[in-house]
């Protein structure tokens, strides 16, 4: 991975930013985006001290022309895009449908599909440019399953596995390997406050998965970056379950 350039959106916190360490860590120059400038220009900070490079630059993944430039910073300032991971998304409501509010569902389908769509379009037309490079779209166990009083949600995520698939299949021939992530309940920075305020019951949640126990950033990261990587090479158009066994169930 050594030299490689990557981009990551929704990079200052979650599975973006431990992404971004692991690969900085490896070599990779990393470009860090998300709309939380201080966050970012810590992480990069962080990163430089332990001897990587990286940059962070404001994005706004609702927003096409602010993907479109994310893309053209990192070009202008590294030379080439190899890598990108599409992990900015939100969920904000939990709902039955029919007591649900289209407003959210619109904000969803805003961040989630079209963000992630956005980023594709951009990510791809530069890498042709290269001659290649590997994208990994953050789906969910909510794109695979129905989940109670998550049907927005779930919409978007199911999207996202759609994209996926059906751009791998687009340029399989020409040096794009596009694949996603579907992971479990895991211990991110908002989940962890969530979990510590009593919003969510950590038990009830660990007794949904299998494993009995939520996951943690590094073992969605360790899955996201072997995606990435060369050893992942013959992998395209693949929904890796990282979810302590929910999909057997």
């Amino acid at each position: 991975m050594k030299s490689k350039v990557a981009v990551i959106t929704g990079g200052t916190t979650g599975f973006g930013k431990g992404t971004a360490q692991v690969l900085a860590s490896k070599g990779v120059k990393v470009v860090i985006s998300g709309r939380r400038k201080e966050l970012g220009d810590q992480i990069v900070a962080d990163i430089r001290a332990k001897g990587g490079e990286a940059m962070f630059t404001f994005t706004d993944v609702n927003d096409e022309a602010s993907v479109r430039a994310l893309v053209e910073t990192a070009v202008a300032h590294y030379g080439r895009l190899d890598m990108a991971v599409n992990n900015a998304g939100i969920s904000t409501e939990g709902a039955k449908l029919g007591d649900s509010e289209t407003a959210r569902f619109q904000e969803m389908i805003q961040t989630n599909v079209l963000g992630v769509y956005f980023g594709l379009k951009y990510q791809i037309q530069q890498m042709l440019k290269n001659g290649g490079g590997s994208i990994v779209n953050l789906a969910s166990i909510a794109g695979l399953n129905g989940i109670p009083h998550t049907g927005a949600y779930c919409a978007t995520k199911h999207a996202v596995v759609g994209l996926t698939k059906a751009s791998a299949l687009d340029y399989a021939t020409q040096g794009i390997r596009i694949n996603a992530v579907a992971p479990g309940a895991a211990k991110t920075e908002i989940i962890v406050k969530a979990l510590t305020q009593g919003v969510y019951d950590e038990a009830s949640i660990s007794a949904m998965l299998p494993m009995n126990r939520m996951g943690v950033v590094q073992e969605i990261v360790n899955g996201i970056v072997w995606l990435l990587s060369d050893e992942a090479s013959f992998v395209t158009g693949h929904i890796l379950n990282i979810d302590g066994g929910f999909q057997a169930k």
